[in-house]
């Protein structure tokens, strides 16, 4: 007998998993009784006492629960607190080397020049703002306004202030949850929420992240102190929505940040749902690097008339980035990383690799090396995802070698390189992982390892971001002979296996007719039996029923 088990998810790609692990996690179900008392509201979330305390006969070993459904997507052992406490940000705004460039920055104007109150802007002074980008200076007007937006600008070039801004300047402080802003991982949704509150410090106004692998109860107590701004990733939201902790009744704005990302198959029908539930007169505007045909026709459906604003044109990447690409074997990729990183010495650098087995496999490499790295995906716990991104964030790690869960909005200052061990199948990805470095005007450098196998897909990418991209030769380094019992990986898409022993049949294509079978004639003998009367039909009837007949039962 095959006994199936559900899956435990603990939160893809790109992809936010928590409201999945909430469904498997081990929680006590609501209604539920222990020790001859109707359960609490306050312990829905699996904070009820276990029931081997109420008085039983027979003692069992009792196991501590995780405090809140969706924590990580494990549901048992202990659980660790710093899952609740987002990682730490400091940053600083200063003049980048050069003076400010004017393909990033309207060098003519200030933020006072925009519109927005004397709160807000001292809160710019503070942090050293002087002149607003050029994404910044067409939507944040535009935003205030009332019209729907598109915007699209090149990664690094404000997009979160672009609309964090506006939403500043029109919300008053009381307007309980009155604007929704969704994001496609909890790395980008804790960043935005950050961002947002080092703009709104004179504003009174209050902002919650719920996200997934975070206690559900530490987020029902900020949404019970009435946020106007919340931020969040799609399947955290509707998990709040489902416990009621949340409503969508009065949103007024509701943005999207990374809309092509959002708007792809596996956020889809997630977006719908929480769209539906949001007055249909509200604000909403959309905003990302990159927008396909297809994404742009289906934002549009979820918006009254949009404005479409465009600040990248020409090239999709900034210019400070110098992108470069160095061609290798696939048995020698760990070998010239190594030998990149130590002969370039990068000051921070992030490391993208497409599968998450390949992060763990390159970390340990490295570690071997001699190298400090270390690694961030989706199947890591939220606590630990948390350790690395502060340690990042703060000097204190100098490679983090990740899956393109950081390569959607994560804004970590001084970032200097981007290495792209595994070109990605996405062309689009490209674009917004070599957007972590050269933010906000500054100098950045872009090094992708490329098997020969790969040509047609760095093509596209080149084709895709408008520019040549030139080859980056290392003398000094020795390729290695290809090891007997190496496995070609596949160069992107689904993998394709070659079955040893199965005949061969040749290629055809596929709105081709099969040729007719050869018939035997047969006998007169057996035409009479055959066709009693001698009549043999020479092609299909003139009139057929074509499944209209009706049936017994239907």
């Amino acid at each position: 007998m095959i006994q199936l088990t559900a899956p435990i998810v603990g939160g893809g790609d790109g992809a936010e998993g928590g409201r999945m692990a909430s469904r498997f996690g081990k929680r006590p179900a609501r209604g539920t009784q222990t020790s001859g008392t109707p359960m609490s509201d306050k312990f829905r979330d699996s904070d009820a006492p276990n029931a081997s305390t109420g008085g039983g006969s027979k003692k069992k070993r009792s196991r501590k629960r995780s405090s809140g459904g969706g924590a990580g997507g494990r549901g048992k052992g202990r659980r660790d607190a710093a899952a609740d406490k987002e990682p730490e940000r400091k940053r600083t705004i200063s003049e980048p080397k050069g003076g400010w460039n004017p393909e990033t920055f309207e060098i003519d104007k200030t933020f006072a020049d925009l519109g927005l109150k004397d709160s807000i802007l001292k809160a710019m002074d503070d942090l050293g703002f002087k002149h607003p980008t050029k994404i910044q200076a067409a939507l944040v007007p535009l935003a205030m306004t009332g019209v729907d937006i598109l915007g699209q600008a090149k990664t690094g070039t404000g997009k979160t202030a672009s609309f964090a801004l506006p939403l500043l300047n029109m919300i008053e402080p009381g307007d309980s949850m009155i604007s929704i802003i969704l994001a496609p991982t909890r790395e980008l949704a804790i960043q935005i929420k950050q961002d947002i509150e080092e703009l709104a410090p004179h504003t009174g106004l209050k902002v919650c992240a719920i996200y997934g692998g975070q206690s559900i109860n530490v987020q029902a107590k900020q949404l019970e102190e009435g946020p106007e701004i919340i931020v969040g990733t799609p399947g955290r939201v509707l998990d709040m929505i489902e416990r009621r902790y949340l409503h969508l009744h009065d949103i007024e704005f509701a943005v999207l940040d990374e809309v092509d990302r959002m708007l792809d198959i596996g956020f889809r029908d997630d977006i719908k749902k929480i769209l539906k539930k949001c007055p249909k007169d509200r604000q909403t505007i959309f905003v990302s690097a990159t927008f396909t045909d297809e994404i742009e026709r289906l934002a549009r459906t979820f918006m009254q008339d949009p404005e479409k604003l465009e600040v990248s044109a020409g090239a999709l990447t900034v210019d400070l980035v110098k992108q470069q690409y160095v061609t290798v074997e696939p048995w020698d990729k760990r070998r010239m990383l190594a030998h990149v990183l130590t002969h370039e010495e990068p000051a921070l650098t992030v490391v993208f690799c497409r599968m998450k087995r390949t992060v763990d496999s390159v970390v340990r490499y490295l570690d071997r090396k001699g190298i400090s790295a270390h690694a961030i995906h989706g199947d890591l716990s939220q606590a630990k995802r948390n350790k690395v991104m502060t340690k990042f964030r703060s000097g204190d790690l100098n490679v983090l070698v990740a899956s393109d869960l950081a390569s959607r909005g994560i804004d970590v200052e001084g970032i200097t390189h981007v290495i792209n061990y595994d070109l990605p199948d996405d062309p689009d990805l490209y674009v917004h992982r070599i957007g972590r470095t050269a933010r906000a005007g500054r100098d950045g450098h872009a090094w992708s390892l490329v098997t020969p196998a790969q040509g047609s897909l760095l093509t596209e990418i080149e084709l895709l971001v408008n520019a040549e991209i030139p080859a980056q030769k290392y003398d000094d380094f020795e390729p290695g002979e290809r090891p007997e019992d190496w496995k070609d990986e596949p160069t992107g898409g689904r993998p394709t296996y070659e079955v040893k022993g199965a005949p061969s049949e040749p290629k055809k294509n596929r709105f081709q007719q099969d040729d007719a079978p050869d018939v035997q004639k047969m006998s007169d003998k057996e035409m009479a039996a055959k066709f009693p009367g001698g009549i043999v039909p020479s092609k299909r009837p003139g009139k057929m029923m074509g499944g209209k007949a009706k049936r017994r039962g239907r």
